[in-house]
Parts: structure tokens; sequence; C-alpha cells
């Protein structure tokens, strides 16, 4: 009988122990970086890029348009022959419009990374000092399951190379 008590007992010793030991918290990153006033200049960078691209685009099309309408007017006077250079340089023209317009969206997603990129550093290390001034563990956030901030002496990675006998 007095096994099992000191069995119980060690646990709930255990358990308020590591409860002790760790402290969690949570952040809206997501909300924070809307509420920055720098948010508007990236915004503004990002639009000015997207227009940028637009314009190159417009005139990509404006080419194009122009090189069907020289064909047209000239396709009744020209051989089968000749007619051929013509189609191929028109489908080109298409087929590179196409082409920008796909990379503009990836150009834009990486531009707008770019952009925001500061905003989240200077977040995070917000998050950091927060968390180590207030003894936080972990934080994580509310948007998802990530954390934004996760105390190192906690990260069991070393030990597991360890076991498998693998060297850093």
């Amino acid at each position: 009988m007095k096994i099992k008590i000191t069995l119980i007992l060690s646990a709930l010793i255990i358990c308020f122990t590591t409860n002790a030991q760790t402290k969690v918290g949570t952040v809206d990153r997501e909300f924070i970086i809307a509420k920055m006033p720098q948010l508007k200049i990236v915004q503004e960078r990002i639009n000015n890029y997207g227009t940028r691209l637009d314009s190159i685009n417009q005139s990509k099309i404006f080419k194009h348009d122009a090189a069907v309408k020289a064909y047209n007017t000239i396709a009744k006077t020209l051989s089968d022959a000749d007619k051929r250079p013509k189609l191929i340089e028109i489908n080109d023209l298409k087929q590179e419009i196409a082409k920008f317009q796909e990379n503009g969206t990836k150009m834009m997603q990486l531009r707008r990374q770019d952009f925001m990129r500061p905003l989240y550093q200077k977040v995070n290390l917000l998050i950091k000092e927060i968390a180590e001034t207030n003894g936080y563990t972990q934080i994580l956030t509310v948007n998802g399951d990530n954390f934004a901030y996760l105390d190192v002496k906690h990260d069991i990675t070393k030990q597991i190379l360890s076991k498998l006998g693998i060297e850093e």
C-alpha cells in the first residue's frame, strides 16, 4: 500500500514539476502585421511592381495584336509558304504572353514575400524578446499549428541524433 501511495505521489510531483517548467503562449502574427504602419508602404511597393508587370504584359499583348492585324491585312495576298512564318510568329507571341502571365504570378508572389520579410523579422524578434523576458518556453501562432518561438532547451534533435549514432 505504501508503495502505491509513493508511486502516486511521485507521479503527481513529476506532473507538477513538468508543468512548472513549461510556459506556453500564443500570438496572432498576421493581426500584428496588419496593424503595422509599414504594411502600407509594403502594399504600395507590391502594387507598383504589379503595375510594372501589367505594363509589360500590355505591351506584349499590343505587339501580338499588331502582328495579327498586319497578318490579316496581307493574308489574302500571301502564298501558303509566306503565311507559315507569319502564323508561327503570331503563335510564338501568344505563347510568350501566356508564359509571361504564368511567370508574372510567381514573380508577384516572390516579390511579396521579399517585401513582407522585414515585417515578419521585426515581429519575430519581438516575439523572441517577450518570450525570453517572460519565461515562455513556447509561443504558438493562433492561425495555425506553427511555433512562433520555441526555447531550444526543449529541442531533442541532438539527443535523437546521438541515440542514432549520428554526429553533426
